[in-house]
């Protein structure tokens, strides 16, 4: 008998349900991050595979952390295709960290999980959570901008 897929939702609602519905994640909702999706649907994406890579890497990870820097990762609350302050790609993480720390409370995994999702081009990631939501960053970037219907 063949096992039953991993219910990856229950795991982010459970830890990041808060985060969900507060107001700043819901205004995402409005803003574009690849493609046609939006920024609360890539980070909703984003935090789905994390989850994913962990349990087929079968890395050990703090689940609530993965999950809750996962979905704040780009927590930086405007339209970056708008002219901002410096490139959007250096300067995003550290706003996002700045947002996430003004609304929700941050531990250390968490804090460098975001500061550190864009690695190469910014902080080095320092835990297995980081590198993780790294590669899931990037993973689901290139989907949803070569692929922007079929996620």
């Amino acid at each position: 008998m063949k096992k039953p897929a991993p219910d990856y939702m229950s795991a982010v609602e459970k830890y990041g349900g808060d985060i969900l519905a507060s107001e700043g994640m819901q205004s995402e909702k409005t803003f574009m991050q690849h493609g046609t999706t939006s920024t609360y649907s890539h980070s909703l994406a984003v935090t789905v595979m994390c989850l994913r890579i962990a349990s087929a890497l079968r890395l050990k990870t703090h689940e609530r952390e993965l999950v809750r820097g996962a979905l704040l990762h780009d927590y930086c609350l405007y339209d970056w295709h708008k002219p901002h302050k410096g490139l959007h790609a250096f300067t995003h993480p550290k706003i996002a960290v700045e947002n996430a720390e003004r609304d929700f409370e941050l531990g250390e995994i968490e804090r460098n999980m975001i500061l550190s999702h864009m690695f190469p081009l910014g902080k080095v990631p320092r835990f297995r959570e980081s590198v993780v939501l790294c590669l899931a960053d990037k993973l689901c970037a290139l989907r949803e901008t070569f692929r922007p219907n079929k996620h």
